[in-house]
């Protein structure tokens, strides 16, 4: 899995790479120098409702966490002060340290979350797009956005610590099986030649995503677009 690695670090912003030791599952939250204050409103707190109400209230908040502390990876890299995670999902610092007691917890979490969204689209793709080819195209786009916005997190992933050892894993056994879906709906409608390994082409898109911040002449997208071009019989 270095390529995939090496995708996602390769066209960081070099400035938003951060020390392994900052994001060490040892280092609590609360023991970070975030500073801030209670001003934002805490949306875990309140008594009164139901059990399931409050499961999926929970579920919603989790995922307004996710969402804000993935943008704000992308625009600050995942040393990003938790205050400023907190202010984007408008909710108190309470809440990111009862939902994600260390910042490692944060960085797994972003990851699987995305991931899932990554995999849920392919189906969703297959069923709306005009072609399963155009489906193929528009999730192998979608890949290529989530390869290249992890400011910060490929060098994270690739520490020692023990809340990333499965993330390799986890990361082929949910979008290899999907891309090989749409590859196949693709060959069954005539559209390409069947065969097409899913993981050689993930692997293949990934590899010409590295190092093309590097190069303004390089177009990483623009080459993945010909690829998938490529594929195509007529």
């Amino acid at each position: 899995m270095a390529w995939f690695w090496l995708a996602c670090s390769g066209i960081l912003n070099k400035r938003s790479l951060v020390p392994l030791t900052n994001i060490r599952n040892t280092v609590p939250f609360a023991k970070w120098s975030d500073g801030g204050s209670g001003a934002v409103v805490d949306i875990d707190s309140g008594s009164g409702s139901s059990a399931p109400r409050k499961r999926a209230d929970a579920r919603r908040n989790e995922e307004t966490l996710l969402d804000a502390a993935a943008a704000a990876f992308v625009t600050s890299g995942v040393d990003v002060p938790v205050r400023d995670i907190a202010a984007r999902a408008g909710v108190g610092l309470g809440t990111i340290y009862r939902h994600f007691p260390t910042r490692a917890d944060l960085i797994v979490a972003v990851y699987r979350h995305q991931v899932e969204a990554c995999a849920e689209a392919g189906p969703t793709l297959l069923a709306n797009s005009s072609t399963p080819h155009a489906a193929l195209a528009r999730w192998i786009n979608l890949f290529v956005d989530f390869l290249v916005t992890k400011h910060g997190l490929a060098e994270a992933l690739q520490s020692d610590d023990a809340a990333f050892e499965t993330l390799h894993a986890y990361f082929l056994d949910r979008l290899v099986p999907v891309c090989a879906q749409l590859l196949d709906a693709a060959a069954k409608a005539g559209e390409i030649r069947p065969g097409t390994d899913a993981y050689e082409l993930m692997r293949g898109v990934g590899n010409l995503c590295i190092g093309a911040d590097n190069n303004p002449r390089y177009n990483a997208r623009r080459m993945v677009e010909l690829v998938i071009a490529g594929l195509r019989l007529h």
